[in-house]
């Protein structure tokens, strides 16, 4: 999205409207997460993608119409639809697209995101994707209040737009705010003067949240290999570690920063600072007591989405027994990934840090780690 963001922001300084084609609601094995966007150009130029290559064909088409009259479409793919196989939808998930013009008016609500996202801010847009919540996706909308295409942009210093109704922009506000905290998309649903009922209107919040933060604790080859794989899923890097001669950036070049200072010392200031949240993962590489047991202690008795640390068994056990004795209690305990990673038999600091992502992946969203070919249901679970 950042990307298709960026060509949008691009195109509308250039004076340009576009077509935006935005995921806004998903079920089942969708291929594509709510917010994935796809942009197309009046001059044909694509950037993005809604569905990995399933139904673009069809969307490119609407894209184009949407450009030449201005009239928002929300369209519904998926196994319900009979012309679900014929647009390529066949992996059994159903999705809502909504495809909106962008004209170059609207390039001071992109002017505001694109400086929050510069200076490291979050923002949010909220767009009306349907005028009346009982309307089918496909259906001529009816819009008697005029709301359907309106946008209401927050950057936690800047308020832009309307969605047509004070207490519906308040209503919106209060939980994209919430959306954007959690650092995801989704749809909100009100009555057309902000009614919590689920009905009238159907707001899609586009989540341009900061990047979650991993923090790998020890300077050795296999951070730089964690540092790098993190930084490939979009995590923001920081490598700490006690110890200035190991601990330079020329050695973790994929890193966003490089601390050297006491881990523990360094994860209770970020703690403070407000620097570390429930999307944060923790990597402690070091498996030396002196440095592990103060810091995964303090780790432990936070929120945090994922805490592992490396060594062996036998390190493991005697790390466990050092903690227990500092207080921590089972539940604690348990949140403890040790040894880190997912058994794929790798050897290398690279085949290591894919099975640290593994597991940091399967924490986020409840996977088992088992092989697909192993299981039944949906490839992909809600949420």
């Amino acid at each position: 999205m950042p990307n298709v963001f960026n060509e949008v922001h691009r195109r509308c300084q250039a004076g340009e409207a576009v077509a935006l084609a935005t995921v806004v609601d998903t079920w089942r094995s969708a291929p594509q997460p709510s917010g994935a966007a796809m942009l197309v150009a009046a001059d044909g130029t694509v950037t993005g993608s809604v569905s990995g290559g399933c139904v673009e064909a069809d969307v490119y088409d609407r894209a184009n119409r949407v450009l030449h009259t201005g009239v928002p479409e929300l369209t519904r793919y998926g196994v319900s639809d009979d012309d679900a196989y014929a647009v390529g939808l066949t992996c059994g998930g159903v999705l809502d697209v909504f495809v909106e013009r962008i004209e170059p008016d609207a390039l001071a609500q992109l002017d505001a995101v694109a400086a929050a996202r510069r200076a490291g801010r979050s923002a949010a847009v909220v767009t009306c994707v349907a005028a009346d919540a009982g309307d089918p996706p496909g259906a001529v909308p009816v819009d008697p209040a005029g709301r359907l295409g309106r946008r209401r942009v927050l950057t936690g210093n800047q308020v832009l737009g309307s969605l047509g109704d004070d207490r519906l922009d308040d209503a919106a506000s209060a939980d994209a705010l919430g959306l954007l905290a959690a650092g995801r998309s989704g749809m909100l649903r009100y009555g057309y003067h902000g009614q919590r009922r689920g009905g009238g209107v159907s707001l899609f919040v586009t989540a341009y949240a900061t990047p979650p933060r991993m923090i790998v604790f020890g300077a050795i080859d296999f951070a730089a290999a964690v540092a790098r794989i993190g930084a490939f899923l979009g995590y923001r890097v920081t490598v700490c570690d006690a110890r200035p001669v190991f601990t330079t950036a020329r050695r973790f070049p994929e890193a966003d920063e490089v601390v050297v200072q006491w881990p523990h010392r360094y994860l209770r200031t970020e703690l403070d600072a407000g620097r570390v949240d429930g999307r944060t993962v923790v990597c402690v590489l070091t498996h030396d007591p002196r440095f592990d047991v103060p810091l995964l202690e303090l780790a432990l008795r936070h929120p945090l989405a994922y805490v592992g640390a490396m060594g062996s068994r036998r390190t493991h056990d005697e790390r466990h027994k050092l903690l227990r004795e500092a207080g921590l209690d089972a539940a604690q305990l348990a949140r403890l990934a040790s040894p880190i990673g997912l058994d794929l038999g790798g050897r290398t600091p690279e085949e290591t840090a894919v099975s640290v992502a593994a597991q940091i992946v399967a924490a986020r969203w409840g996977g088992s780690g088992r092989p697909l070919a192993a299981l039944d249901g949906p490839i992909h679970q809600p949420g």
